[in-house]
């Protein structure tokens, strides 16, 4: 069985479990604790060389490690990953953005928030900000007349950039200046089998 490891909170990790959710693939979970230090416990790098979760365990025992990695590992071969070069070339180029602009935009003032230090570390959410709102705008400005990111389907170039992008108003992000991203991040939500970040335990 696939095995992933992964924080509660992680925008990162959540891409991985909204994609295994779709594809309806069964996965050992495993969530760490990142305060605590979990993934820095000796024997970890082991399985993540960059000591950090995301990874996901294949059922041979070969660790992938790094979501946008995950993502087309799983995708390969499906309807999420297109077969066309240059729209697959697309959908690593979204991949790419994400994690140079917007994921440390986004992640750092989230981050702050959620921990209660806003205040002292105000300085820092606004260097942050400045460009994670110029990332925004980009993304704003090619959703003008688009459904998706890449093609006219859903893809994992919209699994992607939607998890911080979703979470963006954790760190204080004025969301309601972007009416495109928000339209598609609803149209994210209601693709087949998506997750939320937490979800609700059911009793039986």
């Amino acid at each position: 069985m696939l095995r992933l490891y992964d924080s509660l909170l992680s925008g990162n990790c959540w891409k991985a479990r909204i994609l295994l959710s779709q594809l309806n693939l069964e996965y050992e979970r495993i969530t760490l604790d990142l305060v605590r230090g979990d993934t820095q416990q000796p024997g970890f790098e082991t399985i993540s060389r960059f000591a950090r979760v995301p990874v996901l365990v294949l059922e041979d025992g070969h660790p992938i490690v790094e979501s946008g990695a995950i993502l087309m590992h799983l995708a390969e071969g499906t309807r999420f990953l297109p077969v066309d070069l240059y729209e697959r070339t697309e959908v690593l180029s979204w991949l790419f953005f994400e994690q140079a602009d917007l994921q440390k935009a986004i992640a750092f003032p989230r981050v702050y928030n959620l921990r209660g230090q806003a205040s002292q570390m105000k300085d820092e959410i606004a260097y942050r900000q400045k460009d994670g709102y110029g990332a925004l705008q980009k993304l704003e400005n090619w959703l003008g007349n688009r459904s998706w990111l890449v093609g006219n389907s859903y893809t994992i170039a919209d699994t992607s950039v939607f998890a911080y992008v979703s979470l963006a108003a954790e760190g204080g992000y004025r969301m309601d200046r972007y009416p495109e991203i928000l339209r598609w991040l609803d149209n994210v939500r209601s693709t087949e089998g998506w997750v939320p970040l937490i979800e609700k335990e059911t009793t039986s």
